[in-house]
């Protein structure tokens, strides 16, 4: 009978043991005691000694082009929204880009009626070509912009969304124009390149208007030759291309 009495007792002191423990109140957070090495539960702060990890950003691979269709669709926005038809018949005019069907192998794009694939890496060919139709681009953006008549408003132009500044302007008016076509080809400001971006870009602008001939380039001045010349260094820009 004893045993019987004290297993029954020693249950009842279990029982009524868990019974309070279930009752309480949870303690706190600030009332729990924790390993710092595991945190409180619950809590998503780091954990100490990972406060701060530095990241990485060392290059893993080479830079690499987007596909041919990526840039074609770029091109057409930045020019206007404009469509390969209207490109073929704008490039012609300065003999720089013929037909379409002249240069999409050469671009990289696959031919399958000819069962010709993509090309699978990027040659010199396929970027002169890009060049070459970015400068008839620029060329018709130029026309466009500054010299259709009547003259479109700044804000319906297309790359040059600006007035031109005066003949020898100076580098701060330079800055001003360069900063809308920076931000219309590379997407953010001059200011934040790597480089003083705008310095190099002016030296161009002026090393153009002092070799322009007019005998040779009959469509523009020295000074819209000097801004075409930005325009092609913007739309042949490796941040353009490369990512």
């Amino acid at each position: 009978m004893k045993k019987t009495s004290l297993l029954s007792a020693a249950l009842a002191f279990l029982t009524a043991g868990a019974l309070a423990a279930g009752c309480a109140k949870e303690p706190s957070k600030q009332n729990q005691k924790t390993d710092p090495d595991v945190g409180i539960p619950g809590d998503d702060s780091p954990l100490p000694g990972h406060d701060s990890l530095a990241q990485d950003t060392t290059p893993k691979e080479g830079p690499r082009l987007l596909p041919v269709e990526a840039y074609l669709k770029t091109y057409l926005q930045i020019f206007g929204g404009l469509t390969p038809k209207e490109i073929e018949g704008s490039a012609k005019k300065d003999a720089l880009f013929r037909a379409w069907s002249d240069y999409l192998g050469v671009l990289g794009l696959p031919d399958y009626g000819r069962d010709i694939g993509r090309q699978p890496e990027t040659n010199p060919l396929m970027l002169a070509t890009f060049e070459r139709l970015g400068i008839a681009l620029c060329d018709e953006a130029l026309i466009h912009d500054w010299k259709a008549m009547p003259k479109p408003a700044v804000k319906d132009r297309h790359v040059f969304a600006f007035d031109m500044p005066a003949d020898k302007p100076t580098q701060a008016d330079f800055a001003k124009g360069f900063e809308v076509m920076h931000r219309t080809f590379l997407g953010y400001p001059a200011k934040m390149a790597r480089t003083d971006r705008v310095t190099r870009f002016y030296g161009l602008y002026n090393d153009v208007v002092k070799a322009h001939d007019p005998k040779v380039s009959k469509n523009f001045t020295a000074q819209e030759a000097g801004w075409a010349a930005v325009c092609y260094g913007l739309v042949r820009h490796p941040e353009l291309h490369l990512y």
